[in-house]
């Protein structure tokens, strides 16, 4: 299902690289480089009326950016190479992978198309999903609405009834569903809210969690030359919705415990979700202050010489299932979508 949003900007990238605009504006506003931002990597096909689409792209799709970005110039570099270039004038434009969340795919489809092109690549990992300490909740909820036809949901002002009954009534019932468990339910509470959802319609709430790695795969995979292996919280909580020292303790606790599990030192982190409403100037401090190299957001732009300044809030570009087209990407790439993204700023940080 294609919502207004999606639509509206298909068009614009669009118009921007048909017009001619985006290849123009490539050498000028295109910067140091980028951070590409992936999640999932397999051939299998996420349904249409997922909302959950944009996380999935394609094998094929990876193999023929990676290759596109090459032809154009780019030299992929790891995490530690991309900050070390930051803010160095001249210089090849580079670009960084990066995939969040630790899925099965990235080992499995992923990893042979990079072995393919040497491109290295960063993977953040939340300790207590690999534990199943905390629940996939977005797959979880996407689970419980396709398995309803209608949902009661208690509130704090009484039971909200979600008809599930139609694809479109589903679509809604998903929309409704994450604004309620992501603003109106704290962090903590979120994992009972959903599972009691859950029962209710049969829903088994730790299968989704079956699609990422363990932690043999982990320490397999992070012994890889080209791999890096980041941080991503120990929860994967909202940051910006928990007191400073809880935020503290997220940011924090998770270097030991990838340590102690994955057998690496975690340098580099991503914070959850990364936009405006999860990751602010508190974040951002408590992240440097943990001593990581650099933290990326969710944030959308290039790479410009003044994130120098910035490496604790640096943007990237979603590598996105709705917009699994090379255009899009170059359009995208060439910088002319940041300042439309964030209010006329070249250098997005937070």
């Amino acid at each position: 299902m294609i919502d207004a949003g999606e639509a509206i900007r298909k068009l614009a990238l669009n118009v921007m690289r048909y017009s001619g605009v985006a290849p123009l504006a490539w050498p000028f506003l295109g910067g140091a480089g980028a951070i590409l931002m992936l999640h999932r990597v397999t051939a299998v096909s996420p349904s249409s009326e997922s909302v959950n689409r944009h996380l999935t792209i394609h094998p094929d799709f990876l193999d023929g950016l990676i290759a596109d970005m090459k032809c154009s110039g780019y030299e992929f570099v790891s995490m530690d190479e991309a900050c070390a270039r930051i803010g160095r004038p001249g210089g090849r434009r580079f670009a960084t992978i990066t995939a969040d969340d630790g899925y099965r795919d990235n080992l499995i489809e992923a990893l042979p198309v990079f072995e393919k092109h040497a491109t290295p690549f960063a993977i953040y990992i939340a300790p207590a999903l690999i534990d199943r300490a905390v629940d996939l909740w977005w797959e979880v909820m996407e689970n419980i609405v396709e398995a309803a036809d209608m949902l009661r949901v208690p509130t704090q002002r009484g039971t909200k009834t979600l008809d599930c009954s139609t694809a479109a009534a589903k679509f809604h019932a998903k929309a409704w569903l994450h604004a309620f468990l992501t603003g109106q339910v704290a962090e903590d509470a979120q994992r009972q809210s959903l599972r009691s959802l859950a029962a209710s319609v049969g829903v088994d709430p730790e299968e989704p969690a079956r699609d990422l790695m363990s932690w043999e795969e982990i320490r397999e995979i992070a012994a890889h030359p080209l791999a890096t292996i980041g941080a991503h919280t120990v929860r994967h909580y909202n940051l910006s919705r928990l007191s400073e020292e809880k935020a503290r303790r997220e940011i924090a606790d998770c270097i030991g415990l990838i340590e102690a599990k994955a057998g690496v030192r975690p340098r580099h982190m991503a914070y959850p979700y990364g936009y405006a409403a999860a990751v602010g100037r508190r974040e951002v401090g408590l992240a440097r202050e943990a001593g990581f190299v650099s933290a990326v957001t969710t944030r959308h732009g290039v790479l410009q010489p003044a994130h120098a300044d910035h490496m604790h809030a640096l943007p990237r570009i979603s590598v996105n299932g709705r917009y699994q087209r090379l255009g899009h990407l170059r359009t995208m790439l060439s910088g002319v979508t940041t300042p439309l993204a964030n209010a006329g700023r070249m250098v997005v940080t937070v």
